[in-house]
């Protein structure tokens, strides 16, 4: 009953609260402590070998460390009272969830868009996305908002809550621990995770350990959103066809399933630093990417992630009913 009402209040915490603006969070710990350690590493190591090193060090510390810390401060106010600990680990968990900064996010570059302000949503888009945004046009701005909610309702929503519903089922290790650890994980990749330097080699370790820690949770999302849609086979068939094409081994699959339940097609050039980079077409173009769209998929993602909790709670309360 313990996990079931950290599940639950943590799920609530994120839709009532989300992320409140100035308040300490567990990511901006994780993204000080990587910051330090790759300016130490970028500085003092200067090959491939010791940076391959460093970087896994640096994956394997953060991420059983978030994990371990974690479950440390969770023990801790559980012997001080047993409800400081669920209300602790709640908020913890809660923190790894964002459904909410996504809506959030996307209501952010909406708004001015709507109202005819390019400017300000291609200032505001400039929070969320890596992409240059000077110059897209509505279009783009629109593309690149789903691209974001759609890649990260597997990474920053739906596999948080896989790990975290893991860690429900092993008592002893608890919800908010695993999904802390998920979450260093996916900080990391972030961060350092890429194949340009100064990172190619100091990043490498954790943007395949985050790939990894994805693969089964994008697989299962993908298929929940195909039973969803109530057309699961066209969206497998679509994914089949046009995820494999993406050089990510999870964000194409994420993408590319809302693509096909939407009927839009996502990819194309983008810009980089002035550097054109070009992603793999993703599903069809029927319809274009509007407003309504990116809001169906973030509704979509929430059917998704309240048929997770409702399952794994029902699991998790059958040995009470016994």
């Amino acid at each position: 009953m313990t996990s079931v009402a950290i599940l639950i209040i943590a799920t609530l915490l994120d839709y009532l609260i989300g992320d409140p603006w100035g308040w300490p969070h567990p990511v901006q710990f994780m993204g000080w402590l990587i910051s330090h350690i790759t300016k130490l590493a970028l500085k003092y190591c200067h090959n491939s070998l010791t940076q391959r090193i460093v970087g896994i060090a640096l994956g394997i510390i953060l991420i059983v460390g978030s994990g371990a810390i974690g479950w440390l401060i969770i023990q801790s106010a559980k012997w001080l009272h047993p409800l400081l600990g669920i209300a602790l680990e709640s908020i913890l968990l809660a923190s790894c969830f964002a459904l909410s900064s996504l809506r959030a996010a996307a209501a952010a570059v909406l708004q001015p868009l709507t109202a005819g302000n390019l400017g300000e949503a291609r200032h505001i888009l400039r929070n969320y996305v890596g992409r240059d945004t000077e110059n897209l046009a509505e279009g783009e701005i629109l593309r690149a908002v789903l691209e974001t909610v759609t890649e990260n309702a597997t990474d920053g929503v739906m596999a948080p809550l896989f790990y975290a519903i893991l860690g429900a089922f092993m008592p002893f290790v608890g919800a908010a621990p695993l999904a802390l650890a998920y979450k260093a994980s996916s900080t990391l990749d972030s961060m350092v995770g890429y194949r340009e330097a100064p990172y190619t080699y100091l990043g490498w370790f954790s943007a395949r350990l985050e790939d990894c820690l994805t693969w089964l949770p994008c697989r299962l999302t993908v298929m929940t959103l195909a039973l969803l849609s109530g057309r699961p086979l066209h969206v497998w068939r679509i994914c089949r066809r046009d995820a494999v094409t993406d050089p990510s081994p999870n964000s194409g699959w994420s993408e590319c399933a809302y693509a096909a339940i939407l009927g839009v097609q996502m990819g194309g050039t983008n810009w980089y630093r002035g550097v054109a980079k070009y992603k793999p077409f993703l599903g069809d173009a029927i319809n274009p990417i509007t407003a309504i769209s990116i809001q169906t998929a973030l509704q979509l993602t929430g059917y998704c992630f309240l048929l997770w909790l409702g399952v794994a709670i029902a699991i998790l309360l059958i040995p009470q009913n016994r």
